[in-house]
């Protein structure tokens, strides 16, 4: 069944005190929309709940990358395409480049949005183990004001988030300090880009003279949100990398995620490659160490 347009109404304010007057006159009612890539699939398959809809793309304070010295923020509707090609953003968040790289083909990443992979809230994104593993902090805004909130507690639920319906995320906040990191990032699926992924896993580390100072790992598609493996990182950290380290860990991942069997894959199959992934990270962790 595929929708009908009359039945939709579409505005586009121009402005954010205009889209922000009218979420909170029709709390629930508005949905904003940027790139439209997740919108889409849902109208043409005629499950878009939503019948008014807000365009926001054309709000370029929403567009834009700003750089400060100890912080970046992203504009909530900046593309990936402009994520990839940001000198900024490739240097020192190489893990958030690089699922850029993944989301869709280039169409895709014309259209789609940082901000709008986190509304869609999507426990399969590409992007939001990035965001999890360098700390992001999210800017909410309405008619009552801002508030800012840690990524790690924006998601509550699958497809749930604490937005408010009345809120619009307005940019994302990265700490410039990862950039002495070892980054691992793997997306496991029946592609790279164009194709939802059955595990996906960004990784940072740290080592100094054989020890962990500091590691953070975060998972896709193995639960019903974006997972950062709190315990696993919790008994890594400040220990020197072996084999019976790097075989606790495999076993300590299953225990923190929470896969499914679906159409994509199987419980069993996404826990083995969780476990798999981690260990691998750890191994090259190791070989940094040996190289350094």
């Amino acid at each position: 069944m595929r929708s009908d347009p009359a039945e939709y109404k579409l505005v586009s304010p121009g402005n954010l005190p205009a889209v922000l007057s009218l979420l909170a006159g029709e709390p629930a009612q508005w949905l904003p929309i940027a790139g439209g890539t997740d919108v889409m699939v849902l109208y043409s398959a005629g499950k878009l709940p939503n019948r008014k809809l807000i365009n926001i793309w054309n709000i370029l304070e929403l567009r834009q990358i700003e750089v400060s010295p100890d912080r970046i923020r992203i504009g909530a509707a900046c593309t990936y395409t402009a994520l990839r090609r940001h000198d900024i953003v490739s240097r020192e968040f190489p893990l958030l480049a690089m699922a850029a790289s993944w989301t869709g083909g280039i169409a895709n990443q014309n259209r789609g949005t940082l901000g709008g992979n986190i509304a869609n809230a999507s426990p399969a994104a590409d992007s939001l183990p990035a965001l999890l593993a360098y700390e992001a902090e999210l800017t909410l805004i309405s008619v009552r004001g801002e508030r800012r909130v840690a990524y790690r507690n924006f998601h509550t639920g699958y497809k749930q988030t604490v937005l408010a319906a009345d809120e619009l995320i307005r940019d994302i906040s990265l700490p410039r300090r990862f950039s002495g990191y070892l980054w691992y990032a793997r997306k496991v699926g029946a592609r790279n880009a164009q194709a939802i992924s059955k595990v996906c896993l960004a990784a940072l580390g740290q080592i100094s003279d054989g020890t962990i100072r500091d590691v953070r790992l975060a998972l896709g598609s193995v639960a019903p949100i974006p997972l950062r493996l709190n315990k696993t990182e919790h008994a890594l950290t400040g220990k020197k990398i072996e084999p019976s380290l790097i075989d606790t860990a495999r076993k300590m991942v299953v225990t923190e995620i929470q896969p499914i069997d679906d159409i994509r894959s199987t419980a069993r199959y996404r826990a083995a490659v969780a476990g798999n992934l981690v260990a691998e990270f750890l191994e090259r962790l190791a070989t940094e160490r040996k190289n350094a």
